[in-house]
This record gives C-alpha cells, sequence and structure tokens, in this order.
C-alpha cells in the first residue's frame, strides 16, 4: 500500500476510535448516573433515610456495574483523542487534560465505591447501619464529591480540550465556544442536583458523533479519490 494512502487511513481511523469509545462512555456513564439518580432523594434528612435501598439494590448494583466499563470507555476516549492530535497537542494544556480526566475518574470511582459499600452493609446488618448514621451521611458524601468536584474537574477537561481543538484547529470554532460555555455552566453553578453532571457525557457524545460523521465522510473521499485514481 502507498505510505502516503496508509498514513492517511490511520488518521481517520483514530478519530473514529475516539468517537466510538466516546459513545459508549456516554450510553454507560448517562445510564449509571440516571438510574442512581432515581434511586437516590434529593433530601438527606427524614426518619426515612436508607428508604432508598429497600428494594432498589438491584438497580443500584446495576448502575455500579457499568460505572467500571465507563471509566475505561472514557479512558480509551481521552488516549485516542491525543494521540490523534500528535505534534499538534499542546504540552499544558495536555497535562491538564489527562489530569483533569484522571480525577474526575478517581471522583467518579470513589463515589461508586462508597454507594456499593452501603449497599453491601444494607445487605449484612441494616439496622445497624440506619440508625449509625452511615446511609446518611455516605449520601451526603457522594453528592458533594459528584456536584462539587468531579463537576468541576469535567468542565477542567472542557475547557482544556476545548483550547488545544482552537490552536490546533482540529475542531470548529462553533464547538470550541459550545465546549467553553458548558465548561463554565459545570464550573459555576451551585447545584445539589447529580442531573447536572449528566451535562458532561451529553457533550462527550455530541462531539463524538460529529467526529464519527466527518472521519466517515474523510473515509468515503479517500474511497471516491482511490476509485477516481484507479480508472485513470
Amino acid at each position: 500500500m502507498n505510505p502516503v494512502a496508509a498514513s492517511t487511513r490511520q488518521r481517520l481511523r483514530t478519530p473514529r476510535a475516539a468517537a466510538v469509545a466516546g459513545i459508549l462512555f456516554a450510553v454507560l456513564f448517562t445510564i449509571s448516573m440516571v438510574l442512581l439518580e432515581l434511586v437516590l432523594p434529593e433530601d438527606l434528612s427524614g426518619p426515612n433515610a436508607a428508604a432508598w435501598l429497600q428494594g432498589n439494590t438491584a438497580l443500584v448494583s446495576l448502575a455500579l456495574t457499568l460505572v467500571p466499563f465507563a471509566g475505561i470507555a472514557f479512558l480509551w476516549f481521552m488516549g485516542v483523542v491525543r494521540a490523534h492530535l500528535g505534534k499538534l497537542e499542546d504540552q499544558f494544556f495536555s497535562s491538564v487534560l489527562f489530569g483533569s480526566g484522571l480525577l474526575f475518574l478517581a471522583k467518579i470511582f470513589v463515589t461508586a465505591a462508597i454507594a456499593g459499600g452501603m449497599v453491601a452493609g444494607y445487605a449484612i446488618a441494616a439496622d445497624t447501619l440506619i440508625h449509625s448514621g452511615v446511609v446518611t451521611f455516605g449520601r451526603a458524601v457522594i453528592y458533594t464529591i459528584t456536584n462539587v468536584y468531579a463537576v468541576r474537574m469535567a468542565g477542567v477537561f472542557m475547557i482544556s480540550l476545548g483550547t488545544i481543538w482552537m490552536q490546533s484547529r482540529a475542531m470548529p470554532r462553533l464547538f470550541v465556544f459550545f465546549t467553553y460555555a458548558l465548561a463554565l455552566l459545570l464550573l459555576v453553578t451551585i447545584s445539589l442536583s447529580m442531573w447536572l453532571i449528566l451535562v458532561f457525557p451529553a457533550w462527550v457524545f455530541v462531539i463524538s458523533v460529529f467526529i464519527l460523521r466527518m472521519s466517515l465522510q474523510g473515509e468515503i473521499a479517500e474511497a471516491e479519490e482511490l476509485v477516481g485514481s484507479s480508472d485513470t
């Protein structure tokens, strides 16, 4: 195969892999967060502090099972995006991008581990868990980590990647400004609702679909070019 054609084909496959990983992360992470949000109540007080655990352990377990796979897809998404940028990648923003992405995943894994620990503890000693206040404390920690720290790290990740896109012109400016706007929303909004975190996977999904569409269009154009050159 022609070295130029092989290089072009590799560049086309790289963003496609990033797009598939991004879509997979967005779908798995959204399903997991929606299941948890439907189960976890907003009110952290009251006599029924552990009522969400009664009859909902299956949903919580399913949501927690999806979290590691969503994290793996997100790691793949980060790696392939960086590989695609190559020498165009800014080292400073690349470090911030990589660090904020890892911190985001770490906080999501911590919240999932806390929720999993409460479910396991409830199955072993429900009364002890409820009367000790561990359930109320654990729910408060989950909300704080998710809505204060994980959301901010997601915003930093978006700003870093948007800046790299602007410098390298790897994405249209419309998507860069769209990324900045959503990142600003995540950074400045003060909310105790876990629905806010869903802004991040929604953004990843939109960006991934656009990248996949552009990759497929580029591959079609390459195939048409090869057919035209062979006919001549």
